[in-house]
């Protein structure tokens, strides 16, 4: 029969926990990735539109912040990828995979702003300035809740304890 009770312990090595781990990371970042090249291609797209030219000063401000965060976030989001291309075969998979969360992490914080300052500027274009702080004020909300404030409710629900690991097993470090 069938064992159908959650395993809380992997039978891994260090190794092929950061293996794993650094997939995971990939796996979230495309996700993530996908997002920010459509925010950035509408930016681009913005500034060769008629209307781009009867935007005010405020408007502008915004818009060239937002296309340079929106920027920021791409290359956060991509740089675990070239971090790890460029420290192949050299012993470094637990780092590149500390390092790369990092960088996703501080994508998300870069991300919540883009995606703040674009709902900024669409909504105060359409409705008004007032409409267009509230809305990035709600996206802003939003993003930290769903991004920030949840995760870390969760984790304090669960106690602040991971599920433990299976004990490490000293393999051979790998020259990935």
């Amino acid at each position: 029969m069938k064992n159908d009770a959650p395993r809380t312990v992997r039978r891994e090595t260090a190794l092929e926990r950061d293996d794993r781990n650094f997939a995971e990371l990939l796996q979230e970042l495309r996700v993530t990735q996908t997002g920010v090249q459509i925010l950035f291609a509408f930016l681009l797209t913005l500034a060769f539109t008629d209307r781009f030219a009867s935007l005010d000063q405020v408007q502008r401000g915004t818009y060239v912040a937002t296309l340079l965060l929106a920027v920021v976030a791409a290359v956060l989001f991509t740089a675990p990828a070239a971090l790890h291309r460029a420290l192949f075969r050299r012993g470094a998979k637990r780092r590149v995979v500390d390092v790369s969360g990092k960088l996703a992490a501080a994508g998300l914080c870069v991300l919540t702003m883009a995606f703040t300052g674009s709902v900024l500027l669409v909504v105060d274009v359409v409705l008004g300035r007032g409409p267009g702080i509230a809305a990035a004020m709600g996206t802003f909300a939003v993003c930290c809740g769903l991004w920030g404030a949840l995760p870390r409710w969760i984790r304090h629900r669960m106690g602040h304890h991971p599920p433990p690991t299976a004990p490490h097993h000293h393999a051979p470090q790998d020259t990935r």
